[in-house]
């Protein structure tokens, strides 16, 4: 997917708080100013910055301006992430370059997938496995499936995640190096396409205390007769 506007200048602020370029406290420029410098109008911007607030990197003082919280902390927002890959959004995340490593193979698939997808039993899937480190430190692993034919979400029209504390596979324990018993955060993905068909689905596991708090937005469909809401 294509990255809007708003998502690419609340990433490139967040690269400049996370690496210390804007310390916490000091004063962001103006909207106008920052609209300037990216070409774009004001709209623009103030939707960047209520990003950047509900991600807790940004504080408002009403009449004053924009400024760097006193202790920015990590919160992933969703639906913004998923126009993002993952370089992106774990650069936009510290000011050290993640490691990333993804493992691609073909799989069969299984009774479950075929049910997901739609397809028979056997029938070939993708299967990538991403994993991401951070000075040495493993903080992201994810199982991806799709289906024969169909690479990346970029007909996607639909997101679903499902975010839980839970134990996690053997694969995820050992790269994330838990310890037995401990529980990580997951988020289990769906994306759909125009025609109601599942064409992705992953499964992502964090350690317990890589974010402060998950945001996930959705549009909403506004009743025609306010009197009569569906």
């Amino acid at each position: 997917m294509s990255e809007p506007a708003y998502v690419k200048i609340a990433g490139d602020l967040t690269r400049q708080i996370r690496c210390g370029d804007l310390p916490p406290g000091i004063q962001l420029p103006s909207l106008s100013e920052i609209a300037r410098r990216h070409g774009v109008s004001e709209i623009v911007v103030r939707k960047a910055m209520e990003l950047l607030q509900a991600q807790g990197l940004v504080r408002s003082q009403p009449r004053r301006g924009n400024f760097v919280s006193d202790r920015p902390n990590l919160v992933r927002v969703s639906p913004e992430r998923q126009m993002e890959t993952a370089e992106t959004t774990f650069r936009h995340e510290s000011d050290t370059e993640p490691h990333i490593e993804r493992l691609s193979e073909d799989v069969a698939a299984t009774a479950e997938l075929a049910e997901v997808f739609g397809i028979s039993v056997g029938d070939s899937c993708s299967h990538v496995v991403t994993r991401v480190s951070e000075r040495g430190r493993a903080i992201s692993i994810s199982d991806t499936y799709q289906p024969a034919g169909i690479v990346g979400v970029g007909t996607a029209v639909e997101c679903e995640e499902r975010l839980a504390d839970r134990l996690p596979t053997r694969s995820h324990a050992e790269w994330l190096r838990t310890t037995p018993g401990d529980l990580v955060k997951t988020i289990h993905q769906k994306f759909w396409n125009a025609d109601g068909r599942i064409i992705m689905v992953s499964d992502i596991s964090y350690p317990v205390d890589r974010y402060d708090a998950f945001v996930f937005r959705m549009a909403m469909n506004r009743p025609t007769n306010p009197a009569n809401p569906v």
